[in-house]
């Protein structure tokens, strides 16, 4: 669908020299002379890059409208995870680069969003948080207190995170699946 150039923000998707680009930031600028222009960040969807392009206000792009399915993990094949819609119980196989380091949270029967265009999956987005158990923690040094510090532990999935020092082995805990940081102790 085309759209003016100052219609465009922060999370859409456009088909700019044929590759699809999500927009990260944008912003109308006015100089002194002449007309206003759209500074637009935004990185390609496939590959990762950044780029930064001026779009005169009247310009006009092709804007991409994404499809979001809740599907369900199956299972890992090698560098392919294959997920499960939800609805119409289609499989869909994506790459480990499609879902990034989050990769390591995903767990069997775990359902996550997956933005898809013409059936090829952009993003996966897992859930905010997973509960995991901690199977390695260092011991409690003398003299630290609870609030000013933490102490490395490995999780059942390889992840180290830093937990507070009244976490032990075997301890349930839940952890943000987007920066591997600790938020508490599982309620079982």
């Amino acid at each position: 669908m085309q759209v003016d150039a100052n219609t465009i923000r922060k999370g859409h998707v456009v088909d700019y020299n044929g590759k699809l680009w999500s927009v990260l930031k944008s912003e109308i600028m006015i100089p002194g002379k002449g007309a206003a222009v759209v500074q637009v960040e935004m990185r390609d969807v496939r590959t990762g890059v950044k780029t930064n392009v001026r779009f005169r206000t009247q310009e006009t792009v092709e804007r991409v409208q994404l499809h979001d399915h809740e599907m369900q993990f199956l299972f890992v094949t090698d560098d392919d995870y294959t997920f499960m819609d939800q609805v119409s119980y289609e499989q869909l196989i994506v790459p480990k680069d499609v879902i990034g380091d989050p990769v390591v949270f995903l767990q069997e029967g775990m359902v996550c969003n997956i933005q898809t265009y013409e059936g090829a999956a952009l993003s996966v987005e897992l859930p905010a948080t997973v509960t995991l158990e901690i199977v390695e923690a260092d011991p409690v040094v003398k003299g630290q207190t609870a609030s000013s510090s933490y102490k490395p532990a490995k999780l059942s999935n390889g992840v180290k995170v830093m937990v507070p020092p009244f976490i032990e082995a075997g301890t349930r805990i839940v952890v943000n699946t987007s920066d591997s940081s600790y938020i508490e102790r599982a309620r079982d």
